[in-house]
């Protein structure tokens, strides 16, 4: 065993028997380069990437080229779900050096002094091949290459350190208004990439991007009440989730998403399930289902909560990661079928509608077997079976209740149980706005359950913490951490009201503040202002498989700013968007997230507060939650609620439910009755949206 054996990560740990002399990144490894002067060769993965298992079985596990390895190198491994910081430095530094995206698993090359990268790639094959060197030649290479060529190293590292600030400058906030162009910019850019047969934006291989189909969707949903609707945005919308929903992407068995397709067509996917990505697409799922009432929407978003409550969480914890791409060493194998296995677990009236439905009587598409993909509509399905829709739905319901079973009898593909903060923000908010749409509380039981176990256990001596695997939390946490734990509150207290959950949001928000924000430019650092020193302290404003830590933070900062009547968090808000305005104004459709918060930074949120007996404010509530408004915010507060902060208790309780609507700093007098609450905010919101 080498010294990955006590690591808490899942990921270091399937390294831990390497013949790879491995270290954890930290100062161990850091001395033993300074000291040695070998250069470092760091990997950087996670535990679900198929091609991080392909180079460890054909490189890592071998013995001769783990032997060269230890003799020209320092080897730190770091798993990049724990150390988000140091993969999105060496990710993007990879793509200065190689001129080419990164992704996983990403070998660099560091010089032992400073860390700085000299030479970088992502798989390299154990022997030549595909046009790629073999990696044990390459390590040859690169070893003579640092003995004699140190002047050159030098001058790269340079080079890239002084291209990564390059990268994060932007001009400082000036006083100038800002406008709705970026709004307008990202709407018709977004249309411009949409696919408009297949869904989703570009070719192969195919990402949701949820929060580009999310901007979109907001995007309709304001101009609902003019006189020209913008059906192509919801279109787009609208048939991006049905495709997919329709698709391999989505396992039609259990629920939840893959990480990607590798066609357009949704049909295979890379067969890793994450909880990032899973979060917004429930979140989005539930609210395209409240917009169109389309049954699929509904049905996929129940089933992906369900898949989080059954496979990636355990009672009195939080959300665990991911779902490997692998089982048995074969990716995919866990999930995919012959026409055979099928028949032998079926009723002879149940394999007919699901082989017509699922493509089991078309060619195998996935290595001679067949992964589920809807390829016949159940009414056609039905037709071809000479059974009515309702008949053939009850069959293929049951059906694939009976091969769930056996697939969960199956060897499961391996299960990542840290517990990350930021990605439970993400499931979190995800929960809580699908419990609201679908009207499920046992949604926003988990979601309150998780954030409790944060705050119980990630909170550790005054501060926030990244990671939590076998009753160790661990890593300071990141802006994403607190940023998208900070949305996820607010998203939970509308769900359910909690007083020490606002509290915590606060706090969140002050930490922010406090330790995260940039003073001179606006905008906030990937990393606190004690965090460890590297060569590079990060500040990006765009998304990529995940929001902008910055966006979501002006995002949640002016909700709670105007909730709690609060300047500092509405000033940081701002401040964040003006440190955004030239990036997000050049490339508004790579800043959806960052467009939302400008959105509602030009037009505050509508925020309704309920007092009353806790019944009937939930009636009220639900009443609400039935209607996609995505910049109102509803609070449901309990007429015996105490401590309230002022901006709060002054909306006090009646002897009958009352409701106050505010909108900024102005606020209704009392509203006492359901239907003036519906025709206030209809006007309120035509009145706007015709703006």
């Amino acid at each position: 065993m080498n010294r990955l054996s006590s690591e808490s990560s899942p990921y270091l740990l399937q390294h831990a028997d390497n013949p790879v002399d491995w270290y954890p990144w930290g100062d161990d490894a850091l001395d033993l380069a300074r000291r040695e002067q070998r250069p470092i060769l760091l990997s950087v993965g996670y535990s679900a990437c198929h091609w991080c298992h392909v180079m460890a079985h054909e490189s890592f596990e071998n013995p001769k080229i783990a032997a060269v390895m230890n003799k020209h190198f320092v080897n730190i491994k770091v798993d990049r779900e724990e150390r988000p910081d140091l993969d999105k430095i060496y990710q993007t530094a990879h793509q200065l050096i190689a001129r080419r995206p990164g992704g996983w698993p990403l070998t660099m090359f560091l010089h032992h002094d400073d860390q700085r990268p000299f030479f970088g790639g992502t798989y390299f094959p154990d022997t030549a091949r595909h046009g790629m060197p073999g990696f044990p030649e390459l390590l040859e290479r690169i070893a003579e290459y640092y003995a004699t060529r140190q002047d050159e190293i030098q001058a790269t590292g340079d080079a890239v350190v002084a291209a990564l600030a390059e990268i994060d400058t932007s001009d400082a906030p000036t006083g100038d208004a800002l406008d709705d162009a970026p709004l307008r910019g990202a709407r018709d850019a977004l249309l411009q990439q949409f696919d408009a047969d297949h869904g989703g934006f570009g070719g192969a291989p195919k990402f949701p991007h949820p929060g580009s189909l999310d901007r979109l969707l907001r995007h309709w949903r304001a101009s609902a009440h003019s006189e020209e609707p913008d059906t192509q945005a919801l279109y787009a919308v609208a048939l991006s989730l049905t495709r997919m929903a329709e698709g391999g992407i989505y396992d039609q068995l259990g629920g939840g998403f893959c990480r990607y397709s590798v066609d357009q067509y949704w049909s295979i996917p890379h067969f890793e399930k994450m909880l990032y990505d899973n979060g917004p697409l429930l979140a989005l799922y539930a609210q395209a289902w409240l917009v169109s009432g389309d049954e699929l929407f509904r049905r996929v978003a129940n089933e992906t909560a369900d898949w989080v409550i059954r496979d990636m969480h355990t009672p009195h914890e939080g959300l665990f990661s991911t779902l490997d791409a692998d089982s048995e060493g074969e990716e995919g194998k866990f999930y995919v079928w012959t026409p055979d296995q099928v028949r032998k677990l079926l009723a002879g009236d149940e394999y007919p509608v699901l082989a017509a439905h699922f493509g089991l009587d078309g060619p195998p598409n996935f290595e001679g077997h067949w992964h589920l993909r809807i390829t016949t509509s159940l009414a056609d399905a039905a037709a071809a079976n000479a059974i009515n829709e309702s008949a053939a739905r009850r069959l293929l319901d049951t059906a694939r209740s009976k091969l769930l079973a056996a697939r969960d009898a199956r060897i499961w593909p391996g299960r990542d149980e840290k517990i990350l903060t930021s990605w439970n923000g993400l499931m979190i908010r995800g929960l809580a706005i699908a419990s609201r749409a679908m009207q499920r509380e046992d949604l926003s039981t988990i979601a309150a359950g998780s954030l409790d176990f944060i705050r119980e256990k990630l909170v550790v001596e005054g501060q926030l913490l990244a990671s939590y695997k076998d009753d160790r939390a661990r890593f300071p946490a990141y802006l994403d951490d607190h940023a998208f734990l900070l949305d996820a509150v607010i998203e939970l207290l509308q769900s359910r009201w909690d007083s020490t959950h606002l509290e915590f949001a606060a706090w969140l928000a002050d930490q922010l503040l406090a330790r995260f924000v940039d003073a001179e430019r606006g905008g906030f650092y990937f990393t606190a202002e004690d965090h460890e020193s590297l060569i590079h302290r990060s500040r990006s404003m765009a998304d990529d498989a995940i929001p902008s830590g910055n966006a979501v933070a002006a995002l949640a900062l002016g909700r709670l700013g105007h909730l709690l009547g609060e300047s500092r968090y509405l000033d940081a808000a701002e401040q964040t968007l003006r440190a955004a305005w030239t990036p997000m104004s050049e490339f508004p459709h790579g800043h959806p997230s960052m467009v939302t918060a400008l959105e509602e930074f030009l037009q505050p949120p509508t925020i309704v507060i309920l007092r009353g007996a806790e019944h009937d404010i939930r009636e009220w509530r639900q009443n609400l939650d039935a209607v996609y408004a995505p910049r109102r915010l509803t609070f449901a507060i309990p007429a015996d609620t105490v401590e309230l902060p002022e901006s709060l208790a002054i909306r006090t309780a009646r002897d009958t439910t009352v409701a106050y609507v505010c909108e900024g700093p102005q606020c209704s007098a009392p509203i006492t009755s359901l239907d003036e609450l519906g025709a206030l905010l209809s006007e309120t919101r035509s009145n706007r949206e015709s703006s």
